[in-house]
């Protein structure tokens, strides 16, 4: 069992409880991340004096050796350290000897655990914003091909009003728009290093912490001590963060498993992204975004888990801590999968425009057009609601669209219709006289997608590195 922490123990600990106690089998993931840490805090020791050049010098060396060795399979972490910290500083030791255990001066595993996960997660972050911009070009584009695609839109699932494919990919636009701002809103509170806090109380030696934070990206130190061991904020933003980015994942695949079905058939998804079944030959299952939107409750989970696990912790680190990481790698790990597997169903999918177009204008979608009608031409909005219920009701009992009713009929039911109420009530007028911001008109939706356009020129991952 290789401790850190073994001179005030006389025997050794439970094998039991070495194995519970221990996080080597998941914090082995950011090695890179302890042993970056790492570098920095040797680099500021020796800019301080408090080792010197030459110490700093083969630390820094045989540091950047042990990565090598890890990511080449030369070095094998294994579960006969406690964590990766007691792994790093070991295999130091073994290759440097004395001078290998001025590492840690000045240093707690308390900031030092809390440096990784803040550095891991920040990649995380990074990684997850870049898959969100991927995903935001692929509903641009397909926004950009259909701008005359016209398709019912719904209210309680029931066909509403006429919109376009463009309008209705839009909105996801917009939801996945509002989850990159929060990735930079988060990365924007959490980019501060914590490295220096020490246990929780700081250290009498003399560090520069600005430094140590400026070798490693962040915006400057964190400014409590007791706070910079024990804040889990950022990492609970995040996975909140991620939570929404899941379930409009999860709405987004909804709608696509209804538009998929044999009642629907708004779109068809590739083969690649596609299933069969073990006995139906005919069948071809939407499996991608069933299981994307059976993930979102997995992510819900880690969410949930590290709220409760917080919420009962006094200042400053304790154990419990150790829970931020497991759910939290899966979580990561669940979201990046799911936001690549979606895109690359997406960019691939067909979209079958007749059959929208063919379900907008069966479904009396230009029912409140028709009343809107009635009101340009002096009936009160109340009465032209009951007017076009009614003919609503004659077009169902006769199984025909209003467009297809003869104008005597019309002009039964309201002497006020005129010839030009067709023209008034197809598909394309009902969707292009619609021109407020925000709205499906062509015009509207033009200067939508220019938006969009610049708005994804600005890169604010590449502003702030």
């Amino acid at each position: 069992m290789a401790q850190l922490w073994g001179g005030r123990f006389t025997k050794e600990t439970d094998q039991l409880v070495y194995n519970f106690n221990a996080s080597i089998s998941f914090d082995r993931k950011f090695y890179r991340q302890d042993i970056q840490g790492s570098i920095a805090h040797v680099s500021m020791l020796g800019r301080q004096g408090i080792l010197t050049q030459e110490e700093m010098q083969a630390i820094t060396k045989c540091l950047q050796e042990i990565c090598r060795d890890v990511e080449s399979g030369k070095l094998e972490i294994t579960e006969e350290y406690e964590d990766i910290h007691s792994f790093v500083e070991a295999n130091l030791i073994d290759r440097l000897g004395d001078v290998g255990k001025k590492l840690h001066t000045g240093r707690s595993r308390n900031d030092q655990v809390a440096l990784d996960m803040r550095l891991y997660t920040r990649q995380e972050l990074l990684v997850t914003n870049g898959l969100l911009k991927e995903l935001l070009e692929t509903i641009l584009s397909i926004m950009e091909k259909h701008v005359d695609t016209i398709m019912p839109g719904f209210t309680h699932l029931q066909k509403a009003q006429p919109v376009t494919l463009a309008h209705h990919m839009g909105a996801y636009f917009e939801m996945f728009k509002r989850d990159r701002q929060r990735m930079y809103d988060i990365y924007q509170r959490m980019n501060y290093c914590p490295l220096g806090s020490g246990a929780l109380a700081g250290t009498t030696y003399p560090l520069d912490r600005e430094y140590t934070a400026e070798l490693l990206d962040f915006y400057g130190p964190t400014l409590n001590s007791m706070d910079g061991v024990s804040d889990r904020d950022y990492l609970i933003e995040f996975l909140s963060a991620l939570s929404t980015v899941m379930m409009h994942l999860s709405r987004f695949s909804e709608e696509i498993i209804i538009w998929n079905s044999n009642e629907y058939q708004f779109v068809e998804i590739d083969d690649a992204y596609s299933t069969g079944s073990s006995i139906m030959p005919q069948k071809k299952n939407p499996d991608i975004a069933e299981l994307v939107r059976g993930k979102t409750g997995r992510v819900y989970g880690a969410l949930m888990s590290l709220l409760t696990t917080m919420k009962g912790i006094p200042l400053a680190y304790n154990k419990d801590m150790q829970e931020d990481k497991e759910l939290s790698f899966d979580a990561f790990d669940t979201v990046k999968g799911c936001l690549a597997l979606f895109n690359g169903m997406l960019a691939t999918m067909k979209f079958n425009t007749k059959r929208m177009y063919d379900s907008s204008n069966k479904g009396f979608t230009n029912a409140t057009d028709a009343a809107d009608y009635l009101v340009n031409h002096g009936v009160p909005f109340r009465d032209a609601h009951g007017i076009v219920g009614r003919l609503v009701l004659a077009c169902i009992e006769k199984n025909i669209a209003i467009d297809d009713m003869p104008l005597e009929e019309l002009q039964a039911i309201s002497p006020v219709f005129e010839a030009d109420i067709y023209e008034a009530i197809s598909m394309e007028t009902c969707v292009n006289k619609r021109l407020t911001v925000g709205a499906p008109g062509k015009e509207a939706m033009e200067r939508v997608i220019a938006a969009a356009h610049e708005y994804l020129s600005k890169d604010w991952q590449d502003a702030i590195r």
